[in-house]
């Protein structure tokens, strides 16, 4: 009984709770490492979602140029990061290793690296911004250089939080089935 003012179990005062199982702890940290990467997951997805509704509004002409500006050239290789998301998403249910190894190394290369690129090539237009006064490309009004680089600072520290809570949860894997082969 786990009521502290509710009945109690005739012939105890309560205090015979240490022989009782408790849950592991790597289970315990797979379970909270997977609730925090799966709101990082969906995070990701708003991000990608962004960059997507930009690429595709864009490219389709579907608003004038002015109110939300052409892409950048990284954002199209960022689109690819859909796929770590999916496979990192995949690996969650049933502890698949594999999956969240390729979503580790594939969220460097699909994400991580797309977004280091991108501050790359917007810095010309960043430094033009911010010496002179001028911006050449608009989204919604506000200097496009600006806003991408406010996403790029989000998805940076959501990617970064996502392979680091990744590594913990294969650590944390890891760690239950070297305990399985010992027994």
């Amino acid at each position: 009984m786990t009521s502290r003012v509710g009945p109690r179990a005739a012939g105890t005062d309560g205090s015979d709770f240490k022989h009782r199982e408790k849950v592991a702890s790597h289970y315990q940290m797979s379970a909270s490492l997977k609730s925090e990467i799966r709101k990082l997951n969906f995070v990701h997805l708003l991000l990608w979602l962004l960059v997507a509704a930009q690429v595709i509004v864009s490219k389709l002409d579907l608003v004038p140029s002015d109110t939300v500006a052409e892409p950048y050239r990284w954002e199209y290789p960022y689109l690819i990061s859909l796929f770590p998301l999916v496979t990192g998403s995949l690996s969650l249910p049933k502890n698949n290793i594999s999956y969240l190894v390729i979503s580790m190394i594939s969220s460097g290369l699909f994400s991580i690296a797309p977004l280091f690129y991108g501050s790359m090539e917007m810095l010309g237009e960043a430094q033009q911004l911010y010496r002179h006064g001028k911006a050449y490309r608009f989204i919604f009004g506000w200097a496009a250089v600006t806003v991408m680089y406010l996403v790029m600072v989000v998805a940076v520290q959501v990617h970064a939080w996502q392979i680091y809570y990744s590594k913990k949860l294969l650590d944390a894997w890891f760690d239950s089935t070297q305990e399985k082969k010992k027994k």
